[in-house]
C-alpha cells in the first residue's frame, strides 16, 4: 500500500487545459451574478450590492484576460481566494449591511466596531416562533437564576450549517419574505436558544451599559409589522429611600389656669440640635418634621448679650423683660434670659476626653464620618496640651484606636482620626462599655470626663434599647463621667436616641450639619459645651392669681418637671456651661382680658389673695435651683417679677429679646402651634429683620434666609 502511495505521489500530472478552466470560472462567475440579479432583498453596501458581486466585478475581468487564463497562477492564488471568499460569505462571517425598513442599518460588533452579519434567517412564520421560544425561555432562566453578564458577539456561535443557511435564504427569496426583523432579533435567531435565553438575561442585568466593555450599548431596533422580544428587561424606576429619622413625640404646651395651677417647673435645655436639623431640612427644600422642632432648642441656639453674673459665687443671673406679645394683642410675653458666669479659658480644669465614633455602614455618606473626622480635627485644635484624647470605634464591634494621649501628640492623634473607615453594623452599647471603661482609666480629678459620642443614632446590635443605655448612663455620670452627643446626617437619624443619651448624662446634644456648624458648637461654643459650672439645673415660676389669669410655656415640652421634682435633690436636670446662656419665654394672659381661655371655677378655693388679701404686685416669682459641678446639695436663686419689668411697646425691648421672640414664633410655626397659626412668615421676617443687630457670624442672617425659605415651601 506504501509502495503504492509513493508511486503516486511521483507521478507527473497532466497539464490543464487553459480553455476549460477559463470556461469553469467563467461559468462560475455568472452564475454569481445570476443569483445575484434573482435576489429580491439584496444586503449589501449603500448601492444594495453583495460584497460578492463588488469582488466579482474586480476580478472576472481579469480572470477572463489571456496573460492569467492560461497561468498557473490563476490556479494557485486566485481560485482559492474565490472559493474562500465564498464560502465566508455564505457563513455570514463577513461584514455585511443590512436594509431594513427601507434604510440601511449596520449591525457592528459590541467588542471592535466592525460591521458584522445579521446572522442567519429562516422563514417568517418560524422567525416568529424562535422569538416566542427566546422569550419564554429568558423569562424563566432570569426566574431560575441569573447568568453572568457577558457580550452577546463574543461568544455566540452559530447553530445551523452553511448548507442550512444557504437553503434558507434561498427559501426566503422564493416567498418574497420581506426582512423588516430588527437587529436584535437576528442576532437572536443566530444563537441556539439556550444562548438567546442566557442573552436577555445577561443584557438585562447589564442594562445600557456594557459590563465587559464599559460602553453604551444602543436599544434595539424595532422595525417592520412582526412583533419583535425586546431582549431586555424594563429599567425599574427607582424608589425613594425610606426615612428613618426618628424622633420623640410630644404634645405642645397647653394653656393653663393661674387658680388651679399656678406653678410651672421644667428643667433647664441648652441644646441645639433641633435648630441644625430644621435647618438642614429646609435647605434641603424640605418642611421640618414636627417632632424635629424644639422651639426652646432654636431659641437657644442664637449667642444673646444677657448680663451675667460678678462672681462664680452667684453663677447665674436673670434679666427678666414683659412685653406685648406680637401675635395676640390681648396677652403678655414674660421673657427670661439666664447668662451663666464665665470661666477663663486659662484657669479652666484639665480636660479627658473620649471620641466614642461611629463607623458602622450607616456613617458611610459625606455628611456623615467625613464630616466627622473634620469637626473633631477643630476640637483637638482648641484643647490645649495637658488635655488628653482618647478614641474608641464601634461598628459590628468595640475597638480602641486611641489610648489616652495628650495633646502635645496632636500628629498621633489627627492620624488616628485620619484612619478611620465606615463598616459593618452598629454596636453601640459595647462601643458605650468601651468608651467608659478609657475614661476611668485617665480619669481627671477635679477635671472634666466627658465622653463625646458622635453617631448618626443607630444603635442596633447588643442592648440597645433606650431605657438600658438610659440605665447604664446614669449609674456612670454619678461617677463623675459626663456624656455629650453629636449628631450627624439624616435619613437615620435617632434623635429620641440622642436626646436620651445626652440629658442622662449630663451633658449636651448638637447636631452637626456642616463644617460652619462643627466650628461653633465645638470651638467658639467649646466652654460652654465641655465646662459645665452647675449641674441639675431646675426653674419654677409660679404665677401672681391677682395679676394673671392664664399662662403657657413657649417650648420645653421634653423637660417638663412634675412640680415636686423643683425641691428633690435625687432628680436629674439639664447642666449649663461656662458662658452658657438660657432663655425661657411665656405667653401669659392678664386678669381680666379677652384673651382668657378658661371659665372660673364655681366651686374652686381662692387663693388669699383672690379672698381679699392685699395684692402684692407681683407678675410672678421666679426660682433657679442648681448643684455646683462637684456637689450633691441644690442652692436657690429667686428673682420677683414685676411692673417694673415690663415695657409698653415691642420696640422698648431690646435687640436680643425682640430677635428671640422672632425665633420662638418661627419655632412655634413650623410645630403647628395654633396661637401662632394666624402669624404670616412675613410679620416673622419684619420682626427679626428689626431685631438682627450686630451678627459677626451671620447666624442671624442665615435665619433670615430659612425664614424666608419656609414661606416659600409653606405657600405663603
Amino acid at each position: 500500500m506504501n509502495d503504492d502511495l509513493n508511486s503516486l505521489g511521483q507521478m507527473t500530472p497532466p497539464v490543464p487545459s487553459a480553455d476549460a478552466r477559463a470556461r469553469a470560472l467563467s461559468l462560475a462567475m455568472q452564475a454569481f451574478d445570476e443569483s445575484e440579479n434573482n435576489s429580491k432583498a439584496p444586503q449589501g453596501t449603500a448601492g444594495a450590492r453583495r460584497q460578492s458581486s463588488i469582488f466579482n466585478r474586480l476580478w472576472s475581468p481579469i480572470m477572463n484576460r489571456k496573460f492569467l487564463a492560461g497561468s498557473a497562477l490563476a490556479t494557485l492564488l486566485v481560485v482559492p481566494a474565490a472559493a474562500f471568499l465564498t464560502l465566508e460569505l455564505t457563513r455570514g462571517g463577513l461584514p455585511v449591511d443590512t436594509v431594513e425598513s427601507g434604510g440601511l442599518v449596520r449591525e457592528r460588533t459590541e467588542e471592535q466596531g466592525d460591521i458584522k452579519a445579521p446572522g442567519q434567517l429562516k422563514s417568517s412564520a418560524e422567525v416568529h416562533r424562535l422569538r416566542e421560544e427566546a422569550a419564554r425561555q429568558s423569562s424563566a432562566d432570569a426566574l431560575s437564576k441569573p447568568s453572568p453578564s457577558r457580550s452577546v458577539t463574543a461568544e455566540r456561535k452559530s447553530s445551523f450549517s452553511a448548507d442550512e443557511v444557504a437553503s434558507l435564504l434561498n427559501k426566503q427569496d422564493k416567498q418574497g419574505v420581506d426582512q423588516k426583523s430588527s437587529g436584535a432579533a437576528r442576532r437572536a435567531l443566530a444563537t441556539p436558544s439556550a444562548d438567546r435565553a442566557e442573552d436577555s438575561v445577561a443584557g438585562a442585568e447589564a442594562g445600557p451599559m456594557s459590563q465587559a466593555q464599559g460602553q453604551v450599548m444602543p436599544a434595539p431596533v424595532v422595525t417592520g409589522e412582526t412583533p419583535v422580544v425586546e431582549l431586555h428587561s424594563e429599567p425599574k424606576l427607582a424608589q425613594p429611600e425610606e426615612n428613618r429619622d426618628r424622633f420623640t413625640s410630644a404634645e405642645i404646651n397647653p394653656v393653663k389656669s393661674v387658680a388651679t395651677d399656678p406653678v410651672s417647673t421644667f428643667s433647664a435645655d441648652v441644646d441645639t440640635a433641633s435648630y441644625s436639623f430644621v435647618r438642614k431640612s429646609l435647605m434641603a427644600g424640605q418642611m421640618p418634621d414636627r417632632d424635629s422642632v424644639r422651639v426652646e432648642e432654636m431659641i437657644n441656639y442664637f449667642p444673646y448679650d444677657w448680663p451675667g453674673p460678678d462672681s462664680k459665687d452667684a453663677p447665674f443671673k436673670a434679666t427678666v423683660t414683659v412685653l406685648p406679645t406680637p401675635w395676640n394683642a390681648n396677652t403678655r410675653l414674660m421673657h427670661v434670659g439666664i447668662k451663666g458666669f464665665d470661666v477663663a479659658p486659662d484657669v479652666a480644669p484639665r480636660a479627658n476626653l473620649v471620641f466614642l465614633i461611629d463607623v458602622s455602614g450607616s456613617m458611610d455618606e459625606p455628611d456623615k464620618l467625613p464630616l466627622l473626622k473634620s469637626a473633631f480635627r477643630l476640637l483637638v485644635e482648641k484643647l490645649k496640651p495637658d488635655d488628653t484624647v482618647s478614641i474608641v470605634t464601634y461598628a459590628g464591634n468595640a475597638g480602641t484606636v486611641l489610648e489616652p494621649t495628650a495633646i502635645k501628640d496632636k500628629a498621633k492623634i489627627l492620624s488616628a482620626i485620619d484612619t478611620l473607615q465606615p463598616g459593618g453594623s452598629t454596636a453601640g452599647a459595647q462601643g458605650l462599655e468601651a468608651a467608659y471603661a478609657l475614661a476611668e482609666r485617665a480619669f481627671v480629678k477635679g477635671g472634666v470626663n466627658r465622653i463625646m459620642l458622635a453617631t448618626d443614632g443607630d444603635f442596633n446590635v447588643g442592648p440597645s434599647s433606650d431605657e438600658d443605655l438610659k440605665a447604664t448612663i446614669e449609674a456612670k455620670r454619678k461617677s463623675g463621667i459626663f456624656l455629650s452627643v453629636l449628631g450627624f446626617g439624616r435619613g437615620n437619624y435617632n434623635d429620641a436616641l440622642m436626646q436620651t443619651l445626652a440629658q442622662n448624662g449630663n451633658g449636651t446634644a448638637a447636631y452637626i450639619d456642616t463644617l460652619a456648624e462643627a466650628q461653633k458648637s465645638l470651638v467658639e461654643e467649646a466652654g460652654s459645651s465641655l465646662f459645665p459650672i452647675a449641674k441639675d439645673v431646675k426653674f419654677q415660676v409660679e404665677f401672681n392669681p391677682q395679676q394673671i389669669a392664664e399662662y403657657r410655656l413657649i417650648g420645653y415640652e421634653t423637660r417638663a418637671l412634675k412640680r415636686e421634682d423643683f425641691n428633690n435633690d435625687k432628680v436629674d436636670a439639664g447642666d449649663i456651661g461656662s458662658g452658657h446662656r438660657v432663655t425661657a419665654i411665656y405667653e401669659i394672659t392678664p386678669k381680666g382680658s379677652p384673651a382668657v381661655l378658661n371659665d372660673d371655677l364655681r366651686y374652686g378655693a381662692r387663693s388669699k389673695v383672690e379672698a381679699g388679701a392685699k395684692p402684692s404686685g407681683e407678675l410672678a416669682f421666679l426660682k433657679i435651683r442648681y448643684k455646683q459641678p462637684d456637689g450633691d446639695t441644690s442652692k436657690l436663686i429667686t428673682t420677683p417679677v414685676t411692673e417694673g419689668n415690663a415695657v409698653t411697646t415691642l420696640q422698648q425691648a431690646g435687640q436680643d429679646v425682640r430677635f428671640s421672640v422672632a425665633v420662638a414664633a418661627f419655632g412655634q410655626k413650623l410645630r403647628g402651634t395654633d396661637a401662632v397659626s394666624a402669624y404670616p412668615y412675613g410679620s416673622i421676617l419684619d420682626l427679626a429683620s428689626g431685631a438682627k443687630g450686630e451678627d459677626a457670624y451671620g447666624y442671624r442672617a442665615e435665619f433670615l434666609n430659612l425664614v424666608r425659605l419656609a414661606k416659600s415651601l409653606g405657600g405663603e
